[in-house]
């Protein structure tokens, strides 16, 4: 993800009005949140930030949003390792996912070095395997200078 520059929210409205979605002012906040956020947002997270632009936001719409931002492939689902999920702004092209653990920012990298494992693990199980995803778990620069001070 360029996190220097946000994903536009009118895009993104654009696209939910053109697939015959009704342009609520609850989710053009949530909209809103989830495009201007360099982090990765859990629903309830979503929520809370969206309701401080929106008080009549209710978390079902929180949820009704995300589930179409997802499958117009705006937003992308992140799996944690304790089992629950965030959103982050989708990008075109393929890519993995960098994720601090402290604040929950997000990074995008590229690099298909991944090849000769894919193969082999193919190879090995019988399975044809077509596409991957990537999700590195980490503690970014600024969360280990926290800690240090």
């Amino acid at each position: 993800m360029d996190n220097s520059s946000p994903v536009p929210a009118e895009h993104w409205l654009h696209i939910l009005h053109d697939n015959g979605y009704r342009l609520t002012a609850t989710r053009r906040a949530v909209v809103e949140t989830l495009a201007s956020s360099q982090h990765m947002l859990n629903p309830t997270q979503v929520y809370e930030e969206a309701r401080e632009h929106c008080a009549s936001l209710g978390l079902v719409t929180v949820y009704r949003t995300l589930a179409q931002l997802e499958e117009l492939k705006l937003v992308q689902r992140v799996h944690h390792p304790d089992g629950c999920h965030a959103y982050i702004a989708a990008v075109s092209g393929h890519h993995h996912l960098l994720i601090c653990q402290g604040c929950g920012r997000v990074e995008y990298f590229a690099g298909d070095m991944l090849e000769a494992l894919i193969e082999r693990v193919g190879s090995e199980s019988g399975y044809f395997i077509y596409d991957h995803w990537l999700q590195l778990f980490g503690i970014c620069a600024a969360c280990r200078e926290d800690q240090r001070r």
